[in-house]
């Protein structure tokens, strides 16, 4: 039985960063391989207005990795300015993937309440905006750097710890507080 959050191909070419797709599903629970599950989001508290995003990532090999309730094994949230939605929406997977890279991945699984966002990083979409042609760019750019990857869309309610991150980097910001919070995982903290 195949998982509904990652469908297996028919062939290679229906899934974009697949290497092989007659091995092993590596998202399983119990995997060597290093990767992530990644939700994020984007606010912007007008359309542009003070806008920001949020990142959580989960590591493959845990058993509750696509839960969208679970604990990030690693998050950003960063406070963005006077942005679009959109613009926020993308800087948040073009830093969640960097985030994913620099952490040697391997592979990246996307579950995105965007939908715009999975439908031009799979080629389904077109990206006829000027501010996202260069965010577009820089993630699919990155996601060539992955041996596999996905992108999913689901909805906003599966999405809620990404979005609460989104929401605390405003709230923090106007505050007067840290405009970025990054937490790594356990293993990479110093």
């Amino acid at each position: 039985m195949t998982d509904p959050m990652f469908p297996e191909p028919a062939d290679a070419s229906e899934e974009p960063g697949s290497a092989d797709p007659t091995t092993a599903d590596p998202t399983r629970a119990g995997s060597s391989r290093l990767g992530f599950v990644i939700r994020t989001d984007g606010a912007a508290r007008g359309n542009p207005g003070p806008a920001s995003l949020g990142a959580a990532l989960y590591d493959l090999r845990r058993p509750d990795a696509r839960d969208p309730r679970a604990e990030p094994d690693a998050s950003i949230s960063d406070y963005l300015g006077i942005q679009t939605n959109n613009v926020a929406e993308y800087t948040g997977t073009v830093r969640a993937l960097e985030l994913a890279r620099d952490l040697g991945a391997s592979e990246v699984h996307l579950l995105l309440d965007s939908k715009l966002i999975v439908e031009q990083l799979t080629g389904r979409w077109r990206v006829k905006d000027a501010k996202l042609i260069p965010l577009w760019s820089q993630a699919r750019r990155t996601l060539g750097g992955f041996e596999r990857w996905t992108a999913a869309h689901v909805p906003r309610a599966q999405n809620s710890v990404a979005d609460a991150l989104a929401n605390e980097a405003i709230d923090r910001a106007h505050a007067g507080g840290e405009a970025s919070v990054v937490r790594l995982p356990r293993a990479e903290r110093t």
